[in-house]
């Protein structure tokens, strides 16, 4: 914790964590402002609103399954600090793009005609930028800090990024959508202003000519990452456990809504209580590794994660729901007996995957040689997008179907079996590496 401390005044550290933490904020401001809005205002049933939060994941992960291969070669190739900071001046028009969705959303103009697409390309705009942005966020970190600070940075980007989710969450939930479309913009411009001051990261070589053709470019990274056993199967499960991420995402909106009777406040609080939970488990996985880099709790806690979602199922399930067309706001909706477990059950989702995910990030940038980490994130980012893409598509298969959206919390716990496996396989390859 005395590292994380002394990182936190640290130069080499503060301006990269204060830039990735305003982006995760404006991700999550505008976008849950953007879903809550139309999942309350204006459609009125479960399978359109499940289909609808469906698509606005799969638009913001697209960008990672195409660009992240030409993203990883740039971050690599090319100096990091100055790609942040062209990555941010573009998040300014990104979020003008959004911030004029949310208003015409909210002045009743154009709803489903332009405001909703000019939102969902904002959503687009954002993953692409994300997708720039991502490879660099923990590729930088072993340029910048000490081998016996890689663990503990990775540990405060993660915790960082969730506490932003949280803060832009609440925010979402809370102010009108006429406020989170002035907040997007200033926002964006703040971040600019912090990328400022991110320390020059130029390459470990002379650069590269960039390999353009996409497809080509992304089956060579996806597959580099298999030389090391250690690096290839923590990409396997950083990617299963982001699938259950977007699938349980993509759930609580309308579940809140639909089986809880629970208001949009309420929708945003679970979001806040995931939120919470993942800063929570990446600070403490830390402190139980000290400072080590070892995915060996990662296959419990994973476990862990499965049993916490089953619990939240069978809670939920013997939810007693309100008269149609009536919802519970935030006080209301605590004071029912159920509310509590609830939440203690969401929780302890989220705590057990932050232990469970952030040492195989720390694996992803130590494994490697620093002249590829870039790439072996951009890697990482192809392979999660593949999963959390296939995920985000059963979930709006399942709506679509007719599957209640209760129901689909099994599959969830379900991925998180297959994660244990594979993180279990992981933990053997590192010991036979000792």
């Amino acid at each position: 914790m005395i590292t994380q401390t002394k990182l936190i005044h640290s130069r080499r550290f503060l301006p990269l964590f204060a830039t990735q933490l305003l982006n995760a904020f404006n991700d999550n401001l505008f976008k849950n402002a953007m879903v809550l809005f139309v999942v309350y205002r204006v459609y009125q049933s479960e399978e359109a609103e499940g289909q609808f939060s469906a698509i606005a994941s799969a638009l913001f992960i697209l960008p990672f399954l195409v660009f992240s291969a030409i993203a990883g070669q740039l971050a690599d190739m090319r100096d990091k600090a100055r790609i942040i900071r062209i990555v941010k001046t573009a998040e300014i028009g990104i979020m003008l793009i959004g911030a004029a969705g949310l208003m015409m959303a909210a002045k009743g103009i154009a709803v489903t005609g332009i405001a909703i697409p000019l939102m969902l390309l904002a959503v687009f705009g954002m993953g692409l930028h994300s997708t720039f942005f991502g490879p660099i966020k923990y590729s930088i970190l072993p340029q910048h800090l000490h081998p016996g600070e890689v663990l503990a940075g990775t540990g405060l980007v993660e915790a960082g990024t969730y506490i932003a989710i949280l803060t832009g969450t609440i925010l979402a939930g809370w102010l009108p959508v006429e406020w989170a479309a002035a907040g997007v913009i200033v926002t964006a411009l703040i971040g600019y202003a912090t990328s400022r001051q991110v320390p020059d990261a130029p390459p470990h070589h002379e650069p590269e000519p960039l390999d353009f053709h996409f497809i080509r470019a992304s089956i060579d990274l996806v597959r580099n990452t298999s030389h090391d056993a250690r690096v290839f199967l923590a990409v396997m499960a950083i990617s299963f456990f982001w699938t259950i991420g977007a699938v349980l995402f993509v759930q609580f909106p309308p579940l809140a809504k639909n089986v809880l009777s629970a208001s949009k406040e309420v929708a945003s609080l679970f979001l806040v209580v995931f939120s919470v939970g993942v800063a929570l488990g990446s600070l403490s996985v830390n402190a139980l590794l000290k400072g080590t880099v070892s995915a060996r709790y990662s296959p419990r806690s994973v476990l862990a994660m499965g049993l916490f979602v089953v619990a939240f199922y069978f809670v939920s399930k013997g939810w007693q729901p309100e008269p149609s067309g009536t919802l519970l706001d935030v006080s209301q909706f605590l004071a029912r007996p159920r509310a509590i477990w609830l939440m203690l059950c969401l929780l302890g989702i989220a705590t057990a995957g932050g232990m469970f995910v952030v040492p195989l990030y720390a694996f992803l940038t130590t494994f490697v040689d620093k002249s590829q980490t870039s790439r072996t994130i951009a890697a990482n980012n192809i392979v999660n997008s593949l999963a959390m893409v296939a995920g985000t598509l059963v979930a709006g298969g399942m709506s679509a179907m007719g599957v209640p959206i209760i129901h689909q919390l099994l599959l969830s716990a379900a991925m998180c079996l297959i994660s244990a496996w594979i993180a279990s396989k992981l933990v053997a390859a590192e010991i036979a590496a000792a």
